[in-house]
């Protein structure tokens, strides 16, 4: 991909925030750095890709994370890079690293707060919280479950989907978060691909104002799943009739009240599997990523600390979902760092101004968002609440473009009082590849700078460094979070990352570097249009197009042509009230990219279909377009928009 970044990067050279002298003193990332004798963000970083052993100590020791054994080497690739696993010899458990030490050193302090969506709230000590989590980890080795068996967690984005984390965590257990929006398929899908011995869940859960019956959804899911020999059930309505198996079903409330709390956690290799996270399909299955204690502990207390700047004193809402990569990071980023997380049920804009309102009533100071999410709030107006409390908005998902991005530092950030720390990584990363620093002044749109411990660079076609044009994002070096490969299918893994440039994992987006060394994203290179050999990422043609005032989203998507290869289609969605036409969508998008990237179609829907992280699934909309199998759609929050897209072909 050779666009050039005279264009795609305008506009982009003032900054939207830049550290104060304070921050500058007392920033987290600058006491590690001051330990490590740097003095610049660019200093630390090349100690922590070139001296690994130094700079891991280091954050381990900085964040006080408690290890019962020390490693005796930092990693060890002698299996190649691919398979690289990381602190030979440590010993340690990820439970009481997050949960069980604040017991001791907080005990009384603020753990985990829900917000419900029927405005119920509740909250727990870390007192609490430890001793719930002990209670259902010793239910759990009560009900035969042991190191290394898989248990499956659907529930709410509540307190108890952390305890049932840290309840596998404390044993050894391995978990599979599963999103509380699936059904049934995609469930059965996870659990039997995944040989799951048990399944935690609740009676129901509230979204948008809807019963949601999880039960329910889970019984059709587990008559495709026989693997599975227990289900806890989580009581969260309570009046909801919910059929039990007898022998497979437990109570949950019933099945700890004779636990102490007694049991300790297990104290397990650095490589013990922890965590098994599934990414979606396109058209095969989807992939489980396999992540461990201590390689994912280390990377996301990292991330937490030194690139969110996470403290003791943070209040921490992300809206999110245990079944997505961002769940588990706020667990455990949180937790390891000893901060409150608040969670939230049901949507973040059910009402419209939820969100807000939370950041007001429980003082959060760090909110993380996805720019879907903030693209779906601006209609509904600028915030009212008192926003004071936020420290920093992190954001992640997918690239920004510049007219919401503007929306979210002007009306949430204070224009420029907080930082907008946009990270990106993924599920099979284990945290981010690029981030945002509080050492540094944030551009508009970017990623900053490549995340600590990460060696990362853009490559050409050729496999060539490549500055001032866009090419494939890869990383040179393995890193601890790095996923330890795809569950029971070792060659999909190495084809999916490393044959592309054997030796270098290739992420699939693609990247540029801009001239003061800020990187950018513009979307999957999966996903890449061929205009008349002119190559372009969708996201680029998606925010020219939502410069146009009267578009709130667009998808776009490339369609066969007999003459150009490709041709761009765009959907998109209008303000409301806005009555946009498809000359002016198109005016606004050959005005940023040139004439020859000038959609050939445009269509006005009323939404596109999203996950419920909020993503778009472009893919959706090109096979619904093309009228070909869609593939894998079981992470769509609103399938019904696919047919509103069929028909507007």
């Amino acid at each position: 991909m050779r666009t050039k970044l005279a264009d795609t990067n305008r506009a982009r050279s003032e900054f939207a925030w830049t550290p104060s002298a304070e921050l500058l003193e007392t920033a987290n990332v600058v006491r590690l750095a001051k330990t490590l004798g740097c003095s610049d963000y660019p200093g630390l970083h090349r100690v922590s890709v070139a001296e690994p052993d130094r700079f891991w100590r280091a954050v381990r020791d900085d964040l006080t994370i408690p290890f019962a054994r020390d490693w005796t080497e930092v990693l060890d690739d002698t299996q190649g890079v691919e398979w690289t696993t990381w602190f030979t010899g440590a010993r340690l458990n990820l439970a009481h690293a997050c949960v069980h030490r604040w017991a001791n050193e907080r005990p009384g302090a603020e753990a985990a707060v829900w917000q419900a969506e029927d405005g119920n709230r509740s909250s727990l000590s870390w007192a609490e919280l430890s001793l719930e989590t002990t209670r259902l980890a010793e239910a759990f080795a009560a009900l035969g479950i042991r190191k290394g068996d898989v248990v499956g967690i659907f529930l709410p984005m509540a307190p108890e989907a952390a305890i049932a984390s840290h309840a596998c965590a404390h044993i050894g257990a391995i978990q599979v978060p599963i999103f509380s929006g699936f059904a049934a398929p995609a469930i059965a899908t996870r659990l039997a691909d995944a040989g799951a011995k048990a399944l935690v869940t609740a009676d129901g859960s509230f979204r948008r104002g809807t019963v949601v019956p999880m039960k329910q959804i889970a019984d059709e899911a587990l008559a495709r799943a026989p693997a599975v020999e227990h289900v806890v059930v989580w009581r969260r309505l309570g009046g909801l009739e919910t059929p039990m198996t007898p022998g497979r079903d437990h109570d949950w409330g019933e099945l700890v009240a004779g636990s102490p709390g007694e049991l300790p956690a297990e104290v397990v290799d650095s490589e013990t599997p922890y965590l098994l996270a599934y990414t979606s399909g396109t058209t095969g299955r989807p992939k489980g990523a396999l992540h461990v204690h201590g390689g994912f502990l280390l990377s996301i207390a990292r991330e937490a600390a030194y690139q969110a700047n996470l403290t003791t004193e943070d209040r921490v809402l992300f809206a999110t979902d245990m079944g997505w990569i961002m769940g588990p990071w706020t667990v455990v980023g949180a937790g390891a760092l000893g901060a409150t997380t608040v969670f939230m049920e049901g949507a973040p804009d059910w009402p419209v101004d939820r969100i807000w309102k939370l950041v007001d009533s429980e003082r959060v100071t760090m909110l993380g968002v996805s720019p879907t999410l903030v693209r779906a709030l601006i209609p509904r107006g600028e915030p009212t609440t008192d926003l004071s409390s936020l420290r920093a908005v992190t954001t992640t998902g997918e690239p920004w473009n510049r007219g919401p991005y503007d929306w979210l530092n002007e009306n949430v950030c204070g224009g420029g009082r907080i930082p907008i720390v946009n990270i990106s990584g993924g599920t099979e990363v284990g945290a981010c590849f690029l981030s945002v620093t509080p050492m540094a002044p944030t551009k508009p749109c970017s990623l900053g700078f490549p995340a600590l411990g990460q060696d990362m660079d853009v490559l050409d076609e050729a496999g060539r460094s490549a500055r001032g044009e866009v090419g494939e994002l890869v990383c040179r070096k393995a890193w601890p979070g790095m996923t330890r490969g795809l569950w029971r299918d070792p060659e999909r893994y190495l084809e999916t990352y490393w044959r592309r440039f054997p030796g270098v994992w290739t992420h699939g987006d693609w990247a540029s570097v801009d001239e003061d060394g800020y990187w950018y994203l513009h979307g999957r290179s999966d996903d890449t249009l061929n205009v008349a050999g002119k190559r372009i990422g969708p996201a680029e043609l998606e925010s020219a197009a939502v410069n146009h005032p009267g578009i709130a989203e667009a998808a776009a998507i490339g369609v066969p042509h007999p003459v150009k290869g490709e041709v761009p289609w765009l959907f998109c969605v209008p303000n409301p009230g806005a009555t946009p036409k498809p000359d002016e969508v198109a005016r606004a998008v050959t005005d940023e990219l040139g004439k020859a990237f000038k959609p050939e179609r445009i269509f006005f829907v009323s939404s596109l279909p999203k996950t419920r992280s909020a993503k778009i699934v472009r893919r959706a909309v090109r096979a619904k377009a093309l009228g070909e199998d869609p593939g894998d759609l079981s992470t769509l929050e609103n399938p019904e928009s696919l047919e509103e897209i069929a028909r507007a072909v």
